[in-house]
C-alpha cells in the first residue's frame, strides 16, 4: 500500500473533506521561486501593505512591560469585549452586550467556531459565489452541505433576497454573507442585506455576516447587518482587526451573537486555543478605543490603488473586470483567454503567470469560479505597474 493510501486509511473522514487553502498554496509556490532567486510580483496575499499603527504597537509593548502575559478569560478580557461592542455600537448603532461577544485568534478562527457550533450533519448552508476560500471547507468539515448561489456578475456581483430565497429548503440552517466581499470586492446594498437578514429571521435561519472588510467600503454607505436589532436572534456578526488596522499577524477576531451561541463558541474555544494572546488583546483595545483616523487614511489609499490597478487592467484586450466597491481585490474575468494554447481554466492561467511571468495571482477555482483570477492591490503603485505590465505581456503572447 502506498504512503498516500495509508494516510487516507489512517486519517479521519472529516479532514479528508477539506482541501488546503488556495491562497496558501499560491503563497507556498511563490516562496519557492523567491528562494530560487526569482523576482516575483506578488498579487496573491490578502494582506494590507501598511504597518500596524504606532499607538497599537505601543499598547502591546506596554502590556509586555507591565507583565500582562498570563491567561485571560477564554472569550477575552472584559475590557476587550466591552471595546468590541462599544466600537460597533458607535459605528453601526448595534446593541450588543459583553456576554454577546467573544474574541478569537483571528477572524478565520471566529468563523470556524461559529460554523462548528451551528451546523450539523446534513444541514444546508447557503453560500454566495464567488466565496472566500475557507467557507466551503469549514461547512464541509462540520458535516454540512454548501448550497451555492451565483451572484450576478453583470450587475457587479449583486446578491438579492430573491436569489437567496430560491435556494432555501427545509434543511437550510445558515446563510453566509460577506460584504465587502473577498474575492470580488462587491458590496451589498443596505437594502439587499436588510431584506436577506429579515427573510432569514422570519424563517428561523441563522445568518453569519462576515465583516472582515466592513470598514473598507468605498461606497460612502458603510453598513453592518448588526444594526438590524430586530433580527439579532438569528444573526452572528464576525469581525477582524486584521484588515481594518493592518494587524494580520496579530490574529485577533471576534463574534457578536446571541449569548447562548457565544457561550457554545467559548466552550469549543476552551478546548482548542483558550484565550487569544493576552498581549494582543491589549493592542486590540488600543485599536478599537483609540484614534480612528488611521482607518480613514488607509481607506483613501485603497480607493486610489483600486483606481490605479483598474486603469492598468483596462489596457489589456480581452480582460473584463467589475469595478469593486470595497476590500482590496479586483476579480478580472479571463474567460476570453480560455481555450488558447491549452489553457482550460483559471488555474492553468494562474500557474503559467507564476512560472512564465513571475506574477502571483489566485485562480478563481478556489473561490468557486473558473473564469476569474484574484489580484490583491494592497501594495505599492510601483509593484502594481510592474505586475500589470507582466500580465499584459503574458496575455498578448497567447
Amino acid at each position: 500500500m502506498s504512503t498516500v493510501a495509508e494516510a487516507r486509511k489512517t486519517l479521519t473522514d472529516r479532514i479528508q473533506r477539506i482541501e488546503v487553502s488556495a491562497t496558501m498554496a499560491v503563497v507556498n509556490e511563490a516562496e519557492k521561486l523567491r528562494a530560487a532567486g526569482v523576482d516575483v510580483v506578488d498579487f496573491g496575499a490578502g494582506e494590507p501593505h501598511f504597518a500596524t499603527p504606532q499607538h497599537i504597537k505601543d499598547a502591546a509593548i506596554l502590556a509586555i512591560q507591565q507583565n500582562f502575559t498570563k491567561y485571560t478569560s477564554v472569550a477575552g478580557t472584559a475590557e476587550l469585549r466591552d471595546s468590541i461592542v462599544h466600537r460597533h455600537n458607535v459605528d453601526f448603532d448595534s446593541d450588543y452586550k459583553r456576554e454577546e461577544a467573544i474574541a478569537s485568534t483571528g477572524g478565520k478562527h471566529a468563523l470556524f467556531n461559529a460554523i462548528q457550533v451551528l451546523v450539523d450533519h446534513g444541514d444546508e448552508v447557503i453560500l454566495p459565489v464567488p466565496y472566500w476560500v475557507s467557507f466551503k471547507d469549514m461547512i464541509r468539515y462540520s458535516g454540512g452541505e454548501p448550497v451555492l448561489v451565483a451572484a450576478d456578475e453583470a450587475r457587479d456581483f449583486a446578491l438579492t433576497a430573491g436569489m437567496i430565497e430560491r435556494a432555501i429548503t427545509p434543511r437550510t440552517k445558515l446563510i453566509i454573507l460577506n460584504s465587502p466581499a473577498n474575492p470580488s470586492g462587491a458590496v451589498m446594498s443596505p437594502e439587499d442585506m436588510t431584506a436577506i437578514v429579515r427573510l432569514a429571521h422570519q424563517r428561523g435561519i441563522y445568518v453569519i455576516s462576515d465583516e472582515c472588510y466592513v470598514y473598507l467600503n468605498f461606497t460612502g454607505k458603510r453598513f453592518s447587518a448588526g444594526s438590524l436589532r430586530d433580527a439579532k436572534e438569528h444573526l452572528l456578526i464576525v469581525g477582524s482587526l486584521s484588515k481594518t488596522y493592518a494587524m494580520t499577524g496579530w490574529r485577533l477576531g471576534y463574534t457578536m451573537a446571541p449569548a447562548p451561541i457565544v457561550s457554545a463558541m467559548s466552550k469549543l474555544q476552551s478546548q482548542q486555543t483558550s484565550n487569544p494572546t493576552s498581549i494582543v488583546q491589549k493592542a486590540a483595545v488600543a485599536a478599537l478605543s483609540g484614534p480612528q483616523e488611521c482607518v480613514d487614511q488607509m481607506l483613501a489609499e485603497y480607493i486610489a490603488l483600486r483606481d490605479h490597478v483598474l486603469e492598468g487592467l483596462r489596457t489589456i484586450p480581452g480582460l473584463r473586470c467589475v469595478k469593486p466597491q470595497g476590500a482590496f481585490y479586483v476579480y478580472p474575468n479571463i474567460s476570453s483567454f480560455l481555450g488558447r494554447n491549452g489553457l482550460s481554466s483559471a488555474a492553468d492561467i494562474a500557474g503559467r503567470l507564476l512560472r512564465e511571468a513571475h506574477v502571483v495571482v489566485v485562480p478563481g477555482e478556489g473561490f468557486g469560479t473558473r473564469e476569474h483570477i484574484r489580484i490583491s492591490y494592497a501594495t505599492s503603485r510601483k509593484e502594481l505597474d510592474r505586475g500589470v505590465e507582466r500580465i499584459r505581456r503574458f496575455f498578448a503572447s497567447l
